[in-house]
């Protein structure tokens, strides 16, 4: 294999890893857009960020793509009124994750683009290698 094919394959495996962890981060805001704290003075789940930093691979001088941190959405929690919930402070709100599932859904879309885009890259590396190894058998 040509330092050039398995330079792509790595950095399209990088990708495909990283856009994996942003998917499950993903799915675990999706799960939890409803959950409330159990009291009023408990805070309800918080919309999780992955953090992602370029990583130069020394061997291949390839810049490769890694999820380094998830962080806290630090955006406010939404209130909505509802009395009888145990978690209702004493005006009869209470406080919902800072989910949006419009949001999670669009990111959801856009990393599953990603993947599909560097599958893609995968796919077109094997069909280039097995083709030179076609000419190279001539």
């Amino acid at each position: 294999m040509s330092n050039n094919a398995s330079d792509t394959l790595q950095i399209a495996a990088a990708g495909l890893r990283a856009q994996s962890a942003r998917m499950r981060i993903i799915a675990e805001n999706l799960a939890n857009a409803s959950s409330t704290g159990r009291t009023p003075d408990e805070n309800p789940y918080q919309r999780q960020m992955p953090v992602f930093r370029a990583e130069l691979d020394r061997v291949t001088g390839a810049n490769l793509v890694r999820m380094t941190d998830v962080r806290a959405d630090e955006s406010e929690f939404r209130l909505v009124y509802e009395p009888g919930h145990p978690a209702a402070n004493g005006d009869g709100y209470v406080r919902y994750p800072n989910v949006s599932s419009l949001i999670e859904l669009m990111d959801m879309r856009e990393a599953q683009r990603s993947y599909e885009a560097n599958m893609n890259m995968v796919e077109g590396t094997r069909r280039m290698m097995e083709r030179t190894l076609d000419l190279l058998r001539r």
